[in-house]
């Protein structure tokens, strides 16, 4: 099932792969089907769809893709979108998440897609992992059909995760405090889930998890994608058992953190095309306060916008970039929220915002200590915080 708003002068598709983690065994997958039934089954989804941030089709908060056909494929498969087994005796659900994709695009071409001039299969959280997990598969669906004239190209909003130790090691309960890795190891296996060949052959078999970490299967893509990732991730943060919650965080998660954020910044600096703020959030593609957001003084729809232009001029004639249009975009301040265009932060418990200073304190944040390390007297250092320079 998906939604679908055509824009008939347009020859550009956005295909949007909705997120919402996964469950990866019997018990797991029956509570999410008991709590969050609309991520398994499309019986009460409604009729018609908003579609906001890139999906949006007022041109004030989606500058560059609001003229688009716009596609949202809603996530009722829990795979990260690798699924292809059917439901059998052994198995009370079926996991089709890679298949669904195969027929929304056979059921397009008949509405359009057929004469489109580029694909942007887009994803946000386990969308994001699953552009990754799909987007090469969807070009050698198209150019088997018989359409090779479509760019197909990906957008990955965070779904760059990280199989990391985590801060407390805790055993594979349920799908929150699992660790990523021993998650879709079982996840695999239980979905019946398929990766890309070409990463496939980088690893031994049975280590096809590997592919899920977008540092692992970026380098085998042949699409051109472009990554969109927090350096402080919520999602990544919570199966890493760092829980910001009430208590300020103690000093051994304070360094955790930072140090999840300069490992982060290390696996984008190969990706050619990338935007990575220094902001504690999850996903943000399809929020309306998306073209707030700025790294260096890009905002992420103009990254993307130059990254289209760059695409475009290089199937001319494989110029150099594009002069005031950067594409590789990566904060390189220290701790979460230290960009001042960051989205709000809300207290957890009392739903209150929280201004930058007040954020940190709360972290635990030793702003003697901070100022030291960085060579700054303290006054200057929260001046600086506070001012939001």
């Amino acid at each position: 099932s998906y939604y679908l708003k055509e824009s008939k002068g347009s020859r550009r598709w956005l295909l949007f792969l909705e997120g919402g983690w996964y469950c990866f065994n019997r018990e797991n997958c029956d509570t999410r089907y008991d709590t969050m039934r609309r991520l398994m089954s499309s019986r009460e989804w409604p009729a018609t769809r908003v579609g906001t941030g890139i999906l949006s089709s007022q041109p004030e908060e989606n500058p560059h893709w609001w003229n688009a056909n716009m596609v949202f494929i809603p996530y009722c498969s829990s795979d990260v979108w690798s699924g292809a087994s059917s439901k059998s005796e052994k198995n009370e659900y079926a996991f089709m998440g890679a298949l669904i994709i195969q027929e929304v695009i056979k059921e397009l071409v008949g509405k359009g897609l057929s004469t489109a001039k580029v694909l942007l299969l887009a994803g946000s959280s386990a969308g994001g992992t699953g552009v990754l997990l799909n987007v090469d598969r969807v070009a050698e669906q198209l150019e088997e059909m018989g359409y090779q004239g479509i760019q197909v190209r990906g957008l990955a909003d965070s779904g760059w995760f990280l199989d990391n130790k985590q801060y407390r090691r805790t055993d594979c309960i349920d799908t929150i405090t699992c660790a990523p890795t021993e998650a879709i190891r079982r996840g695999i296996r239980y979905w019946n889930g398929i990766v890309p060949e070409r990463c496939k052959l980088q690893f031994k078999e049975g280590e096809e998890w590997n592919c899920f970490f977008g540092y692992k299967i970026y380098p085998t893509l042949r699409c051109p994608v472009f990554v969109v990732q927090w350096l402080f991730d919520e999602a990544q943060l919570t199966v890493d058992n760092v829980h910001l919650t009430g208590q300020p965080v103690q000093e051994g998660q304070w360094l955790y953190i930072q140090n999840l954020g300069r490992e982060l910044r290390n696996t984008l600096k190969d990706v050619t095309a990338s935007f990575a703020p220094a902001c504690l959030s999850h996903e943000i593609i399809t929020r309306n306060h998306w073209t707030d957001i700025q790294v260096k003084g890009t905002s992420l729809p103009r990254a993307l916008h130059c990254w289209d232009r760059s695409l475009h001029e290089s199937n001319k004639n494989g110029k150099a970039p594009l002069k005031g249009c950067p594409i590789h975009l990566i904060d390189s301040c220290p701790w979460p929220h230290c960009n001042p265009s960051c989205p709000t932060i809300r207290d957890q418990f009392t739903g209150q915002e929280m201004n930058v200073i007040q954020f940190l304190m709360h972290m635990g944040f030793d702003v003697q200590k901070m100022a030291q390390q960085q060579g700054l007297e303290p006054s200057k250092l929260l001046g600086m915080l506070s001012s939001d320079n």
